[in-house]
């Protein structure tokens, strides 16, 4: 006999919410004994006026770009909820997940959204003032149109809650470590992904070993993990730290601040502006922040070529760093926009690591296949696809007990 609550497990549709300075990415997902996408989109350019709703979906009229008013991440969220209803009928939203940036000291798993935790996760607000404040408006947003409706937050900086004492501590004075500072580390959700599958495609020998876990996109870090657990990561305090990346520096001497401030009279507001929106791709190549551009215009533009070349060196001493942190490395894998699709950025960063047992068949590389390294290689190094959007949906799931033990449909 089909109980109530079955009925209920089975109808239950849950959204997910990752949102960005000026744009919000969701996805939908059917939960019952499995998780089924059955759309997913972005809002972009929020606050500015082309703002604009992308859709795709399993329906031909769910895939479509269409002008949107979204003049704040209030109005985007109103718009993108009145689309919705209006789409899935008489199936409402179950509940809502949302990716939040930072958990502080205090979150180290996805927890029911309250009004203690809002007002938590305002005090947190000075640890990532570029994310947390858009994160905030979004859940009040939902919680104003729908007050019943549960919301979830999962917690970009779970995944490294546990590091290691040692690679936890900044070498400033103790008295910071009581408010807080930290190494944290971002990224989790999709790091959490990627154990998950490296452990259905390896075996739990294989992510049980010695893993170095590279997300490269827009933002970009890397993780070493042992036995399942994050030993240590690039991004540190604020997700500025570690490799180059799009538009942020990744780490610098400090000592630039004091320079900065004597010989331009630049503020600590306009040097946060510099290190996170002006840096990176786009400071080195003064032309894009996109890594595709800029590996099409290197053959004939030094500061495309430069850019490139200084990811690439980055990535690599970081991946040296880890194995020596490790102890060894047994498993390379790449994810993210970059990591997954520019072939060119792959082979660099391996390039000269065989002493390490890193190599990579070109033929596998340049078809972007999930095993890039040679049967024989000592090092198996990998594509792994993220999915950020998944682990949310997964975590509201357990949360909520719409299902013990999720997984994805195709």
């Amino acid at each position: 006999m089909t109980t109530k609550s079955s009925l209920q497990r089975a109808a239950a549709r849950i959204l997910t919410i990752n949102g960005g300075s000026s744009s919000i990415k969701f996805a939908i997902f059917e939960a019952g004994d499995s998780l089924r996408r059955i759309l997913a989109g972005t809002v972009d350019r929020i606050g500015l006026p082309d703002s604009t709703l992308r859709v795709k979906g399993v329906e031909p009229q769910d895939n479509f770009s269409r002008p949107m008013r979204a003049p704040d991440h209030t109005a985007a969220v109103d718009a993108l909820m009145n689309w919705i209803l209006e789409r899935l009928g008489d199936i409402p939203i179950t509940a809502v997940g949302h990716r939040v940036v930072h958990g502080g000291p205090k979150y180290s798993s996805p927890q029911l959204i309250t009004e203690k935790m809002v007002k938590e996760l305002r005090e947190l607000t000075p640890f990532d003032p570029e994310h947390m404040p858009e994160e905030i408006l979004l859940t009040e947003a939902f919680h104003r149109r729908f007050p019943a409706l549960p919301q979830v937050a999962c917690f970009d900086t779970a995944f490294h809650h546990d590091l290691p004492r040692v690679a936890q501590m900044l070498p400033i004075p103790r008295r910071y470590e009581t408010q807080g500072v930290r190494r944290y580390g971002f990224h989790g959700l999709s790091y959490a992904y990627l154990m998950e599958e490296l452990a259905r495609i390896a075996g739990m020998e294989g992510a049980q070993g010695r893993v170095i876990l590279a997300h490269l996109g827009n933002g970009a870090s890397l993780a070493a993990v042992f036995h399942g657990k994050s030993m240590d990561t690039s991004m540190s305090f604020t997700p500025t730290a570690g490799v180059p990346m799009s538009t942020r520096s990744g780490d610098l001497d400090p000592g630039l601040v004091w320079y900065l401030a004597r010989t331009e009279k630049m503020t600590a507001k306009q040097f946060n502006e510099m290190v996170n929106f002006q840096s990176g791709l786009l400071g080195i190549s003064e032309t894009s922040s996109d890594m595709s551009d800029l590996l099409s215009r290197e053959a004939a533009d030094v500061r495309s070529a430069e850019a490139v070349a200084l990811f690439c060196y980055q990535v690599k001493k970081w991946i040296g760093a880890f194995a020596a942190a490790l102890g060894g490395v047994q498993t390379l894998v790449f994810a993210g926009g970059i990591g997954e699709n520019a072939a060119p950025v792959r082979e660099r960063i391996c390039d000269g690591l065989g002493f390490l047992g890193i190599e990579i068949d070109k033929t596998r590389n340049a078809e972007n296949a999930p095993l890039i390294s040679p049967d024989t290689g000592h090092v198996k190094v990998r594509i792994i696809r993220t999915d950020e959007e998944v682990m949310i949906a997964r975590s509201v799931a357990q949360v909520l007990n719409f299902s013990s033990t999720p997984k994805l449909e195709p």
